[in-house]
């Protein structure tokens, strides 16, 4: 089976649910240049991944050997995914594939795709129909055959023909078109929009009108990809405009934590308008012991007063060895549970135990204040990273406390780093942990701190930008990853 699918206009949210599906399944997938590769993601591991994208005098491929591969890795009862951005049959040459494969008897499904041709306008805040201003919209391909001896557009009917016209892939073109659209009737004065990676973070829109959008294109600087649009209904953008009003639009932001850790961050950054770049500086790993001193608490743990866990992380390696012991949430029977944080607290709850202690503020400071009248004479264990601050032990065992520190796991400094990221020009760089900075530094320098603006989650880790030399010019009131993104949406408000 091959399945043609339209991975939409550039917007990972834009992907169809069944898409999404068929990806998570393929395991050969051929793909076109996509406008957002972070659909590949969906992808499983042992999916062989093959690239035949084209661009302007550049193709990987002939469409006839495209045609070809497709036969060849459906052999054997390959389940294989042809990916095409946009829709697979609105200028994607879907069409000829479909019928190359039925010729050669492959079954194949079409999985549509949301098009540019309507998405990347509405994302411009522009209605190619509107009640009063537009009954009727075309889409032309600005990009012919350039085989055909002339052109098969009927230039005298479709300048005149449709109040909306939208031209795909015609940047290279926009003086000809410009110029036939004139010849053949259409008012020099209309509204036009370019509009340049469309329902991307990077969106640009210009507004012009049909008789100075190629001049005003090359004053610009206006690069492929991009759609022209020419209509009345660009006069409504003023008013209906929304994704480029986010408060963080055109903001680009670099997440430093571990990769397994980023999305909640980014999701919320991105809902802001905001490029994210994911960057961890750390990744987690089991702890030097390999979790002997972990699995020994664990066969002790009705011997503790208190367990006190001080990070999400350490919840959830915690419970990864209660499964080794075939054990759950009843172990906790005898001991009472205190969190620092309600990120900690949310992670424990997901398996079932309520923390009986959160303080008020997220740091050991304000956990021990909670603590101090009655903990002398109790037996606490404290799960946490291998490397951490001492004071919330130290302090308990002045309070006349028996302390056990139990390493759960350790950060480390990531394999792989992204170091293009570094030359996209970054806004701000955000540090979710003292081990974030700490490893940042290793890799770049402390004196790289202070070429961007800085966001630290809590003020730990704002001692810790202290410490290289760097001031953090944005932390959070509450120590949490919303807390985070409420401070730097205040901060660019």
């Amino acid at each position: 089976m091959v399945y043609l699918v339209g991975a939409g206009p550039g917007d990972v949210g834009l992907l169809t649910i069944k898409a999404k599906k068929i990806l998570e399944s393929a395991e050969v997938l051929i793909y076109d240049k996509l406008a957002n590769e972070k659909i590949l993601n969906f992808t499983p591991e042992f999916c062989e991944k093959i690239y035949v994208g084209k661009s302007a005098g550049n193709h990987t491929l002939k469409q006839e050997e495209i045609n070809k591969l497709l036969v060849e890795k459906s052999a054997g009862k390959n389940f294989v995914v042809r990916l095409k951005g946009g829709d697979p049959f609105v200028f994607g040459r879907g069409g000829e594939e479909a019928v190359f494969l039925q010729e050669n008897n492959v079954d194949f499904e079409i999985i549509p795709g949301v098009t540019s041709a309507v998405s990347v306008p509405a994302y411009a805040g522009i209605p190619v129909t509107h009640r009063g201003l537009a009954t009727s919209f075309t889409v032309v391909t600005g990009h012919e055959d350039p085989n055909k001896n002339e052109s098969s557009i009927n230039w005298e009917k479709i300048s005149t023909g449709a109040d909306t016209l939208i031209f795909l892939m015609g940047m290279a073109n926009l003086p000809k078109i410009t110029e036939k659209l004139i010849a053949n009737g259409r008012d020099k004065k209309t509204p036009a929009a370019i509009i340049r990676n469309g329902t991307k973070f990077s969106q640009e829109v210009l507004i012009t009108n049909l008789e100075n959008a190629a001049a005003d294109v090359e004053k610009n600087n206006f690069k492929p990809p991009a759609i022209f649009l020419i209509g009345e209904v660009v006069n409504l953008r003023e008013k209906i405009k929304w994704f480029d009003k986010k408060i963080l639009f055109g903001k680009k932001i670099l997440v430093t934590r571990a990769r397994n850790q980023a999305s909640k961050l980014t999701e919320k950054l991105e809902n802001l308008g905001a490029e994210v770049f994911e960057f961890p500086t750390i990744k987690i790993s089991p702890p030097t012991d390999n979790f002997q001193a972990l699995d020994e608490s664990i066969k002790n743990l009705k011997n503790f007063d208190w367990i006190i866990f001080t990070s999400a992380n350490g919840v959830e390696k915690f419970f990864e060895r209660l499964k080794i012991f075939k054990l759950d949430a009843r172990i906790f029977s005898n001991s009472k549970v205190a969190v620092i944080g309600s990120a900690t607290a949310e992670r424990l709850s997901n398996f079932g135990i309520i923390a009986d202690l959160i303080p008020e503020k997220f740091r050991a400071e304000s956990l021990l204040d909670s603590l101090k009248n009655f903990a002398e004479g109790k037996k606490f264990l404290i799960v946490r990273a291998e490397k951490a601050r001492e004071i919330l032990p130290d302090e308990l065992k002045n309070f006349g406390a028996e302390v056990s520190v139990i390493p759960a796991y350790k950060t480390e400094t990531a394999d792989e780093i992204n170091l293009k990221v570094l030359h996209e020009k970054i806004d701000m760089i955000t540090f979710t942990s003292s081990s974030t900075v700490e490893n940042f530094v290793k890799k770049f320098g402390a004196e790289s701190l202070k070429k961007y603006k800085l966001a630290a989650i809590g003020p730990i880790t704002e001692e810790t930008l202290k410490n290289f030399g760097a001031s953090a010019d944005v932390v959070a009131e509450k120590f949490t990853i919303d807390g985070l993104v409420d401070a730097i949406k205040n901060f660019y408000a």
